[in-house]
């Protein structure tokens, strides 16, 4: 089985998705250039350190040498990253079937993962109060800097990181143009709180 032999970070690369999104199949939109800003910056999907940086794949910087604006991209992909694990951590409460290793090929696992994405989305239009109530969900202050994780979150466990290949030129120019917008134009009144 490909869990066995591979980290969580690189399991995404034997993905159909991965292999889409490798070929330009997926048909992302065109860079765009955020709100109060003159700069383009490219859709991209939000990893942790388990994952390769890339050009559609934005991670953290190392927390070794971080200076304020890298706090503060950390801070920005992090808060972007609770949503996600928010919803993992509800999927997964509900279906247990994410609290253990599934040893099937890649094959059944894309099953398995649509078949609960669709009823977990179908769940939450129908029965959001029931089936996501607002305790389970992350919750910031942003007057105090203060975070609540939720219920759920407490479910979701640290992906294994995987064989961080270098990172291209141009990945590490992406990330430092999300940096730059969050610092400057794109920055939140209230972040310095939350970082500090």
């Amino acid at each position: 089985m490909v869990a066995d032999l591979i980290s969580d970070g690189g399991v995404i690369e034997y993905s159909s998705f991965y292999k889409k999104l490798k070929n330009g199949q997926l048909r992302l939109p065109p860079p765009t250039k955020p709100r109060n800003s003159n700069t383009s910056l490219p859709f991209v999907f939000i990893a942790d350190e388990a994952f390769t940086l890339r050009s559609d794949f934005l991670k953290p910087f190392s927390r070794q040498d971080l200076n304020n604006e890298k706090k503060n991209f950390n801070y920005r992909l992090s808060r972007a990253r609770c949503k996600v694990e928010n919803a993992f951590g509800i999927l997964s409460n509900r279906f247990r079937i994410f609290h253990t290793k599934i040893s099937v090929n890649l094959e059944a696992i894309d099953k398995i993962v649509m078949a609960t994405c669709i009823l977990h989305n179908f769940l939450r239009r129908r029965y959001a109060t029931v089936y996501s109530p607002e305790n389970n969900l992350y919750k910031e202050n942003i007057d105090d800097g203060t975070i609540e994780l939720g219920i759920q979150s407490t479910h979701v466990n640290d992906l294994q990181r995987g064989h961080n290949r270098r990172p291209t030129n141009e990945a590490k120019k992406i990330r430092e143009l999300f940096m730059n917008y969050f610092n400057n134009e794109g920055a939140l009144e209230w972040q310095q709180r939350m970082v500090h």
